[in-house]
Order: C-alpha cells, then sequence, then structure tokens
C-alpha cells in the first residue's frame, strides 16, 4: 500500500507522559512545554486529564494547566483532555476543554486494574460522556489500551480490540487511538490486530499509540504507515509509561518519529530542531537526558561543533 502523505501527530507528553512521574511537575512546566510543542509545530497536544487527585496526583492542577493554556492558545492548535466519567466532563468544560477523550481497554484484568470496572461497564460510562460531550459541541476521541497483549492477562485477541473499538466509534468517538501499552508489539502483530479493527473502523478514523518498552515503536509505526494508518500519538522524549504495567516503556518520542517521517518523505509541519530543543528543556527540567535517539544524536552533535 502507498504510504500517506501527509501524517498527523497528537503530542501526548504532558499528559500520558507526564502523569507517572514521581516528582510533582510545576504547573508552570507543564504550561511552558504545552507552549513549546505548539512553538515547534505540533496541532494537537493533550494537555491534560480530568481525573481524581487521589488516583493522579500529577493532574491535580489539570483546571489550571488547562485555563493558563487558553488564555494564550497557539493559532490552529488544538488542546484536548482526557475524561473518564461525567464529573471530570463537567470539569473540563468548565475550564474550557474544546476536546476530551476516553480510555477503556481491550483487557477485562486491565480494565479493571485501570478504572476499576468490565469492559462492558466501562462502555456504558462512557457513553453518556460522549453524548454529553456532543451536545456541547465538543469532539470525542476513544483511547483503547493493551491491543496487542496485557501485563496481566497476556496476549489480547485482535476481535476483542476490534469490538471495544466499533463499541466506541458507534457511540460517537470521531477517532479512536489503539494503544500497545506495554509495548510488546510487533510489527506482524500490529498489522493483525489494525486488520480486525479496519473490519470494524475506518481506517481513515483509526489512531496508532505505540510504547517503546521493546524497541518496537518505530517499526510497529512504520507497519501501520503500510496499513493506511496517518495518525499517531507520540510523547516527547519519550516520556511515559503505564502505573499499571510494570517495566513498560514511555510512549515512542515524537522526535523519533518525526525523523522517520521526514526519511519517508512524508510532510507533518513540525519542527524537528526546535523539537529536539524542547526535549532538551523538558528532560533537564525532570533531571535527566532525553528518552529519545534523536535527540540524543543531535545533542551530542552540537556539543562536538
Amino acid at each position: 500500500m502507498k504510504l500517506p502523505e501527509t501524517v498527523h501527530i497528537v503530542e501526548v507528553g504532558p499528559r500520558d507522559g507526564l502523569q507517572n512521574e514521581k516528582q510533582q511537575v510545576a504547573t508552570a512546566t507543564k504550561v511552558e512545554l504545552i507552549r513549546r510543542l505548539a512553538a515547534a509545530g505540533l496541532k494537537t497536544i493533550e494537555a491534560t486529564a480530568f481525573v481524581s487527585p487521589k488516583w493522579v496526583p500529577q493532574m491535580g492542577d489539570n483546571a489550571e494547566v488547562l485555563r493558563q493554556t487558553l488564555a494564550a492558545p497557539a493559532p490552529g492548535v488544538n488542546y484536548p483532555v482526557l475524561t473518564p466519567n461525567l464529573q471530570g466532563l463537567e470539569a473540563a468544560l468548565a475550564a474550557g476543554a474544546s476536546e476530551i477523550a476516553v480510555f477503556g481497554a481491550a483487557s477485562e484484568a486491565f480494565s479493571q486494574k485501570n478504572i476499576n470496572c468490565s469492559i462492558a461497564e466501562s462502555l456504558e460510562r462512557f457513553r453518556p460522556v460522549i453524548a454529553a460531550a456532543r451536545a456541547a459541541g465538543v469532539r470525542a476521541r476513544g483511547y483503547v489500551s493493551c491491543v496487542v497483549a496485557c501485563p496481566y492477562a497476556g496476549d489480547i485477541a485482535p476481535e476483542a480490540v476490534a469490538e471495544v473499538a466499533a463499541a466506541l466509534f458507534d457511540m460517537g468517538c470521531y477517532q479512536i487511538s489503539l494503544g500497545d501499552t506495554i509495548g510488546a508489539g510487533t510489527p506482524r502483530r500490529i498489522r493483525r490486530m489494525l486488520e480486525a479493527v479496519a473490519a470494524r473502523v475506518p481506517v481513515a478514523q483509526l489512531a496508532g499509540h505505540y510504547h517503546d518498552t521493546c524497541g518496537m515503536a518505530i517499526a510497529n509505526l512504520y507497519a501501520s504507515l503500510e496499513m493506511g494508518v496517518n495518525t499517531f500519538d507520540a510523547s516527547i522524549s519519550g516520556l511515559g509509561g503505564c502505573p499499571y504495567a510494570a517495566g513498560a516503556a514511555g510512549n515512542v518520542a515524537t522526535e523519533d518519529v518525526i525523523y522517520l517521517l521526514e526519511g519517508l518523505g512524508i510532510a507533518t509541519g513540525i519542527d524537528l530542531d526546535a523539537l529536539i530543543d524542547c526535549s532538551a528543556w523538558i528532560s533537564a527540567a525532570l533531571g535527566r537526558p532525553p528518552g529519545s535517539k534523536v535527540a540524543l544524536a543531535r545533542l551530542g552533535r552540537r556539543k562536538e561543533h
């Protein structure tokens, strides 16, 4: 199959990337990270999550992060937020959200661990959230986690992924992001999963969300491009992980994705050098080196010169 001519990146670093940081990240740092990402050319930046601070303390400043971000928004940039229930949706709308996302799973065991309910119960919980969001003129995106394997239940059948993805799409989610939460995927397994999902949801409405635990995220992304997928989630400097999946690495680094796409001649509208500068900045703020191979290589080259 011919590769897409353009690819859209959904930057998830400020939410998915930072939510598992053990050190509390200052609100000002989060807002500045979002600003720098927008300045690098990213047009969709997931800003925060309207979840209980009891369960995700890092997102306790969600309303303030979104309010400050929207006080000086970058032109043409969208700032979606995660809202797992009606209470979260109401808080997000009050803070000015124009797009939300709900987070389901293709694994019963993971669903119970992550959101304390079965898959069927989670879908029923999401139904009124999506309906209320659409009634308010707010778009809804759906996440499906554990699309290849689960840390508790092992391998996940592609048909199980397709079932959840189709349910979210039928409820009104404009796009379904398919998450390899523990980074167990390989190109062959990703293709099998995508074939099953594409039989229920149009490929144009699918996105890939690949963690890099086993170093396969870029390979899986390329396999998805060959399947016609043209939207991918990525996290600046490879920030992230999963609190319910021991050893899971962060999402694929945005810098590495842009390097691949540029090498393939695929347009993204994103400035790789500015992205690397942003990666260096947030990594320094967190007290560690960047988690992107491209960033480390380019920054090392700059030092040599």
